[in-house]
Order: C-alpha cells, then sequence, then structure tokens
C-alpha cells in the first residue's frame, strides 16, 4: 500500500472501463467483514496509500473501521473522522475528493478524503470538463475544526480517507475514478443495509443499541466528571492553590470510580473458578441428599482463574443435566464430578458406576446440547455396559478464531483462477491475455493479486502451489468472470 501514484500508474490498471468495471465487481464480491480490506487491496494501483479509515452513514453496528498502518489504524477514532468530514464538506459536497495534509491519529499526515451520501443522485465527476481539480491544501484543523464550540455532524454521508506516503499529489483523473468507485461502494451498501432480512436486521439493531447504551453509560460519567473539575476552576470564589487542589482531589476521586465501574463490570460478566464450582456443589447436594448415591467432587485445581459467566453458566447446567440424566438409572451408586482446565478450554466430567447404558443423545434435554454447541463447545458420551458411563463437556473459554481456510486457493476470485491456471501452464502475459480475452496490463494485475494472496515471490512458486492443488484444469474449462 505505498508508492506514488502517476498518470501511467493508475491507467495502466485502470485505464479501460472493463479494467475499472472488473475492480469494482472484485469489491463487490468480498463478504461484509472483508469489504474494506478489499477495497484498500484493490485501490493500491490507483490511490496507493499506507492505511485506510472509513467513517460509515450506513452501518449501525461498526460506523467507523481502519486497517494499515498500526500506528495509524490503532490510533484514529470516529470523532476525528467526524471532523475531519466536517473540515473537506466544501470540496467533498461537490462530488470532488479532497487531498492535503491533515491532523490524524496524533500528527499531521498527507490524507486524501472522498465522501458520498447513499441515496443521493450521481455526483459530477472531479477533473472533467470545467469541473474544477480536486482541491489540495493545508491541514484541516481536525483537532478544533470546525470550532471549539461547534460539535462536528458528519450526518449520513460515508466518508473515506486513505493516508498516503507523501504529499504528491494523485492525478485528477485517479481521483475521478476514486470517486465514482466509492459512490458504488455506497450505494451497494445502502441497498444491502436497507433490503437485510430480518435476522440480519434484528440483529444489526441489538449491536447499535447495546453500542449506544454503552456511549450514553461512559458520556454520562465523563462529563459529571468534566463538570465537577471544572467547578472549583471557574469559581471566583476559590483562590488559585484551593482551585487546583479541589480539582486534583475531584480527578483523582473520578479516575478511582472509572476503575472500580471497570472491575465491577468485570465482576458480573466473569466468576472465579472455584466460585463457579462451589455453587455448582450447593446445586447437586439438594438432589442427593435424601438418596444413597455418593458424590465426589473433584474442583479445578486453578481455583483463582477468571470463567465467563456464560461459560459457568452453561457448564453448571450441562454437569445437572447429565446427573440428572444418570440418577434414573438402576444402579448408580456414586457420581464423580469435575472441573479441570486444559489451555483455553474448561472441561467439565461426570461419571458414574451404573449400568453404563447411557444413550449418546443425553444431553439434549433442555437444550443443554445447544448451549455447549453455541458457545463452541462439544460433548462427548462413553458408556461401556457394566462399567458406568461418563460424559465429558469441553468449553472455550475465549471466542473461537476464524477458521483458516482449507484449500490456499480458496481466497482466489474466478478471474483469478483462470490466470493462475494459465500461469500454472507456463504461459506468459501476453499469452494469457489473448486466451482469456483481456489486456496485458490486466492480467499484471491479476497475477500481482495472485502472487499476494498466495503469499508466495514469484510466478514459479504461484504455479508450483497450483501443481499441487491440481492445476492446470482440463482443457477448455474456464469460468467467466
Amino acid at each position: 500500500m505505498t508508492g506514488v501514484s502517476t498518470d501511467v500508474d493508475w491507467q495502466s490498471a485502470w485505464g479501460r472501463p472493463e479494467d475499472a468495471l472488473a475492480r469494482a465487481v472484485e469489491v463487490l464480491r468480498a463478504p461484509r467483514p472483508m469489504l474494506l480490506v478489499r477495497l484498500s487491496e484493490v485501490l493500491g494501483t490507483l490511490v496507493p496509500h499506507v492505511a485506510v479509515a472509513q467513517l460509515s452513514g450506513i452501518c449501525t453496528y461498526s460506523p467507523a473501521n481502519a486497517l494499515g498502518l498500526p500506528e495509524v489504524a490503532g490510533e484514529v477514532v470516529s470523532l476525528e473522522l467526524a471532523r475531519l468530514a466536517e473540515a473537506t464538506a466544501d470540496a467533498t459536497a461537490q462530488g470532488r475528493p479532497w487531498q492535503g495534509e491533515s491532523l490524524l491519529a496524533g500528527r499531521t499526515r498527507p490524507v486524501v478524503v472522498v465522501s458520498a451520501t447513499p441515496g443521493t443522485g450521481s455526483t459530477p465527476a472531479p477533473g472533467t470538463g470545467s469541473t474544477p481539480a480536486p482541491g489540495t491544501g493545508s491541514a484541516p484543523d481536525t483537532g478544533g475544526a470546525p470550532g471549539a464550540d461547534k460539535t462536528p455532524n458528519a450526518g449520513s454521508a460515508a466518508l473515506l480517507v486513505l493516508v498516503r506516503a507523501s504529499a504528491e499529489p494523485v492525478p485528477d483523473g485517479a481521483l475521478a475514478v476514486l470517486q465514482q468507485l466509492w459512490e458504488l461502494l455506497v450505494t451497494h451498501s445502502h441497498h444491502r443495509a436497507t433490503d437485510a432480512g430480518p435476522k440480519h436486521a434484528a440483529t444489526s439493531r441489538a449491536s447499535a443499541n447495546a453500542r449506544a447504551r454503552a456511549i450514553a453509560e461512559f458520556t454520562g460519567m465523563h462529563s459529571a466528571a468534566l463538570t465537577a473539575i471544572l467547578g472549583p476552576l471557574r469559581s471566583p470564589a476559590l483562590d488559585d492553590a484551593t482551585a487546583r487542589r479541589s480539582a486534583a482531589e475531584l480527578a483523582v476521586t473520578a479516575l478511582l470510580d472509572l476503575r472500580a465501574g471497570a472491575e465491577l463490570d468485570r465482576t458480573l460478566s466473569e466468576e472465579p473458578a472455584d466460585t463457579a464450582f462451589a455453587r455448582l456443589a450447593e446445586e447437586l447436594r439438594p438432589l442427593l441428599r435424601h438418596g444413597r448415591v455418593r458424590l465426589d467432587l473433584v474442583p479445578p485445581a486453578e481455583s483463582a482463574r477468571s470463567v465467563p459467566a456464560d461459560t459457568a453458566h452453561t457448564a453448571r447446567d450441562a454437569v445437572r443435566a447429565t446427573v440428572l440424566t444418570m440418577l434414573d438409572q438402576d444402579g448408580v451408586t456414586r457420581l464423580h464430578v469435575s472441573w479441570a482446565f486444559t489451555g483455553d478450554v474448561l472441561r467439565a466430567v461426570v461419571r458414574d458406576d451404573g449400568p453404563g447404558l447411557l444413550a449418546s443423545d443425553a444431553l439434549a434435554v433442555h437444550r443443554t446440547a445447544d448451549r455447549i454447541t453455541a458457545l463452541g463447545g462439544r460433548a462427548a458420551v462413553e458408556a461401556v455396559p457394566g462399567w458406568g458411563s461418563t460424559v465429558t463437556v469441553d468449553l472455550p473459554l475465549v471466542a473461537p478464531g476464524p477458521a483458516l481456510a482449507g484449500d490456499p486457493l480458496d481466497g482466489l476470485q474466478p478471474r483469478e483462477l483462470e490466470v493462475l491456471d494459465q500461469v500454472a501452464r507456463g504461459r506468459r502475459n501476453r499469452d494469457i491475455a489473448r486466451e482469456l480475452h483481456i489486456s496485458e496490463s490486466t492480467v499484471k494485475f491479476h497475477v500481482a493479486n495472485i502472487l499476494a494472496k498466495l503469499g508466495v515471490a514469484s510466478r514459479g512458486e504461484a504455479a508450483a502451489l497450483a501443481h499441487r492443488t491440481g492445476m492446470p484444469a482440463a482443457a477448455g474449462l474456464y469460468v467467466a468472470s
């Protein structure tokens, strides 16, 4: 995502209409969580950049997002982007990307800002006919702009900010393509949001409500703290030393309250392992109080380790359901219940000395199996006739990460697979272009994307990987992009 864009550079990859449309389709095919990633990859040949950030006027779940250079992506906040949108509104409202320098993520950086509003008509393309060239200038004051007492209002516009490695101006033609591509993506996202199915709409609404509640709570706490601190500083009845001392005391109190609030949230959302197991023991003892079944309890060795509340609840539910099912058998005289940690997994084991005929779906009662699956866990039932039954439940303590693709070519688009198939046959770019009826520059673009996605450094390595996965395909079997 680095480099300097020139007329020759961007036109070699975007100059023909079919090339620009191919890149737009590539972005539109990306799943929602990967859209910004794919857009950044595609824009690398149009407007080279080191980081990208967006402020959405559509998505209520995640209105601000950034990726790229860690010192930018990890520091930029939505308020900064909103102020940048306000400061560049005069240029972007005319359908012209703004380029210049702006304060972002702690320091002044060269940026290109492009904006689009969903549901509106097309905007004039920059740098064409009598349209003025896109604005360039010094940094809008995003720290205080557009005024110390004015709150920035991004409205419903969707903002895209490309952070560049240098302040070298981007050609007008490249900015015109950028504007139209961004408007296409914003319109597409708008339709996906407004035409969303009931399940997606409900999930988005719930996420937005939770986010709004969290923001409102923190805003109230910070507002109260700042108002209290400003009181003595503004009071004419206090001398400077007294005012500073009072403000410092209020600030310390506010910090302690924030830390106490964070600790309370942790307490409400997690349980120490020994406390969680003790609650389980208290729930099990009444079930066996008037029977002849002996209960052996083995708590986890790492007693102080925290367990997420939903994991602890599900583990207790699974043990209770198992115990009740085992007690319905004849000949059970002893139950053994234990919890243990194996890495980042909580393992709950229930074992009896009964007839060993426990069914494999023993945890289907009360939808216990569904609760285990919902948390990414699994349950196993082992029954040995004459020796008893054992139920083992494994529950992850952290949310499972995304599954890795089983096939190294899964991330390639259909056209990229066609190009890779030709590369695997040892053909040159000119021959591939003739075979697939595309330009040689488009072939170069696809080859560069293929190398990056496969994590290889040369065409030879890509061809070797393709051969290992069964390429090249049979002659004549090509998928149209």
